[in-house]
Parts: structure tokens; sequence; C-alpha cells
């Protein structure tokens, strides 16, 4: 959470605009303007809104993110329950879901037995880049049985509601938010001369300091190591590790 307000950033983006009594972008358009902003933050650089929260699965091996998230980023560890207070467990590892397949195709069978056979401690995870906001335990969680993990994930952030609010993601992406708000204010004014040059500069500006250009429009994906490059995952020994 930062403790920049929604008045420190439209104080910078009406001096840069010139409009410092906000005639031609008034204060309640340039907060709806910052509220996107934080959204595209998060669209293009998901950890920016990272969040840990202890879950509870359902019985079953396909599992859901909570509703206030957007996207998974990482299982961490068995729990003991979902509370404060909750203590870890065992750890967690993700995994290729062919190998997984290969090595034991009736997994996702809740009567399957053996070291697949549905539980409350789970060894490992599969995600899909493609479905965010899903992923699958193994082994699955037996009906009746109380599991509960600890995930990572990309919280959807919160609107500031007024200009008294703060913003969601942290500080360090406050010059970011303000070039993008830059971009949304001139495009709005494109016709007029030099106008939709400016917005695409501060849009280029706003991408720029997340990280990277287009590499920071890669979506957050267990599957990926920290630098972007796409590895597979250690084979999955035994199944049973």
């Amino acid at each position: 959470m930062g403790t920049l307000t929604g008045a420190n950033l439209i104080s910078r983006i009406q001096d840069s605009l010139q409009d410092t009594t906000g005639v031609r972008w008034t204060e309640a358009e340039l907060l709806r303007y910052i509220n996107d902003a934080q959204r595209e933050v998060v669209n293009l650089k998901p950890a920016a809104a990272a969040d840990h929260s202890n879950v509870q699965l359902v019985t079953g091996t396909e599992q859901s993110i909570p509703d206030v998230a957007m996207s998974l980023i990482k299982v961490v560890r068995n729990m003991s329950a979902t509370g404060s207070s909750a203590t870890g467990k065992k750890a967690i590892r993700l995994v290729d879901e062919d190998i997984l397949n290969s090595i034991e195709p009736d997994w996702h069978d809740p009567t399957v037995t053996g070291d697949a056979a549905h539980g409350s401690v789970v060894k490992h995870y599969i995600f899909d880049p493609e479905d965010p906001r899903r992923f699958y335990v193994y082994p699955g969680v037996k009906s009746g049985s109380d599991a509960y993990v600890e995930l990572v994930t990309a919280r959807n952030p919160t609107d500031l509601s007024a200009t008294s609010s703060t913003i969601y993601i942290d500080d360090v992406y406050g010059n970011a938010l303000v070039d993008y708000v830059l971009y949304r204010c001139y495009l709005k004014d494109s016709e007029f001369a030099g106008n939709s040059q400016r917005a695409q500069q501060h849009y280029q500006l706003f991408v720029n300091s997340l990280a990277g250009g287009i590499q920071a429009k890669n979506p957050i994906d267990p599957n990926l190591t920290r630098n972007g490059q796409q590895v597979v995952p250690p084979p999955v020994q035994g199944v049973g590790v």
C-alpha cells in the first residue's frame, strides 16, 4: 500500500498540464485516470500488487484464486489454517503438467490410489498462464479433508474514492501513474497540434518505467524464471517427493 494520495499526484499532473485550477481536466477526471493507471500498472506488472494469503482448498485437484485477485504468482506451502496465526508446513513445488500426466495419468480421479491418492497435504501444483485464475494441486484434496495453502497472487488494485485516498500500489510507481494520466489527458486533446505525440511520449515513459518496454507486458507466469527466460520445471522424481 502506497502513501501517495490522489491529491499528491493530481498536483504534479496539473503542473505538467499547466492547468493548476482544473479548468480543462477536472480533479474528478484525473482521479478516474489515476484509477485506470493503477489497473494498467498491475496488468503490465502483476507483481506490483503481489499479496500473500492463506486459503482453504476445495475438494479435488482444480482450485481457484480468491475473488479479489487477478492472477496467481506462486503457491508457496501447506498451512495449518487460514488465519494470520497459521503455521507453515510442507513446501509445494511447481511441476510440469505433461511430466505429471505421463507418470500418473489418473491423478485427477478421486478414487486413485498410491502416491496420487487424494488427501489433505499438497506436494505439487500446476499453472497455465492462459488460465491465470486457476491452478491444480497434486495430490488432489480428499472430500471431507481440510487442506490449506499459502498463495502469492496479484490483487486487483482498490480505486481511490477521493483525492485524499492513497494509492493501492507502492509509491515507487508514482511517476508511472503520472505519465499514464498525462498520456490519457493529451489523448483527450489529440486533435490539437503536438498533443498526439505528447500522449505517445508519456505512454512510452510509462511503459519504460515498469522495467523494460515490451518485456513488461509479459504476464506473471510461475513457469518462467525471474529474468523472463522460459524454463522447464524440474522432473517430478517419483512424484512423491
